[in-house]
């Protein structure tokens, strides 16, 4: 099969790798990019995907936070330019506002009563989109929340007071003082905002794509020609480094290197008083997930030639 350039940027964005060596990936795996991500990753030329970077939507993130809550929501619209508008930032400050009387999902804050409309906030959305000119939609929302204890939240790059382009919130539970953990749980925060781990705790990586990773360190092994035995256990040395790399309790604290997160947890337990657990956290970049349609412009342009 034929292999378009614009795959080869595709997965050149993704992995960092070479183009010829992109080409060939692509070619070896009959066009489907994950597996040339993977196929890639076991020559040891690339690292992994880094996919969830790539973004099309503009808009805004919002946070907002109570004594025992926090909420991160998502509102897109078309253009940056909009997304720098009063008009939506107030939309996003009063929609991340109305979700903490919410369970938080997206449907119970879609349906929640609008401030000052009598309206719910999907339909105020709409009514915007004709004042405002753009489409914009209430992509995805989330709450956390601790019986006692502290949710906190950071806004990287924040535009206003917490609108930005990327929202984080960081639940620790603890029967000690809430305003000393509200203030480590942010420097988690933030902490999550610089290394975007993929879950708390290892038991919460999800099976697949740890079996993923295990099969790419065996393939990788397997080119040293060690024996199967040998190779076990240096899967095994790889998948610890996996953790570090990606479990937020594992991870070297960013504000301390010398400390992982779990181990800058149990030295804050002195300036809260008391025992404290990290619960849950939740990280929203803007429109990560969304993939970018990049249109060919030389294909249409011989296209059109042809019509």
């Amino acid at each position: 099969m034929s292999i378009s350039a614009a795959q080869v940027k595709q997965l050149r964005d993704m992995t960092g790798a070479g183009m010829m060596d992109c080409k060939t990936a692509l070619a070896e795996t009959n066009g489907d990019i994950e597996a040339a991500v993977d196929w890639l990753r076991k020559k040891g030329i690339a690292k992994a995907d880094k996919k969830a970077g790539r973004t099309a939507a503009e808009g805004l993130i919002g946070v907002a936070s109570d004594a025992t809550g926090a909420v991160v929501v998502e509102v897109n619209s078309e253009t940056d330019f909009v997304a720098r508008n009063d008009a939506f930032q107030d939309i996003v400050r009063n929609v991340a506002q109305v979700s903490l009387s919410t369970d938080g999902s997206v449907e119970a804050v879609g349906a929640a009563t609008y401030p000052g409309s009598g309206k719910s906030v999907v339909d105020t959305i709409k009514d915007a989109v004709g004042t405002i000119g753009e489409n914009m939609s209430l992509r995805r929302s989330t709450k956390l929340s601790v019986s006692s204890g502290a949710v906190a939240t950071y806004v990287h790059n924040a535009v206003v007071d917490g609108l930005g382009k990327m929202g984080v919130l960081v639940a620790i539970e603890t029967s000690g003082n809430a305003d000393a953990a509200r203030a480590f749980a942010r420097q988690v925060a933030m902490h999550v905002a610089a290394t975007n781990p993929l879950a708390l705790t290892a038991d919460e990586i999800d099976p697949a794509v740890v079996a993923r990773e295990k099969d790419i360190f065996a393939d990788q092994a397997r080119q040293s020609g060690k024996p199967e035995n040998i190779i076990e256990k240096m899967v095994e040395g790889r998948l610890r480094k996996f953790y570090e790399e990606v479990v937020l309790l594992k991870q070297a604290f960013v504000l301390n290197p010398d400390l992982t997160v779990e181990q800058a947890l149990k030295a804050a337990e002195k300036d809260i008083g008391a025992e404290a657990k990290l619960s849950g956290f939740v990280r929203f970049a803007l429109g990560e997930g969304i993939e970018k349609e990049e249109s060919d412009f030389a294909a249409e342009v011989a296209a059109a030639a042809k019509g």
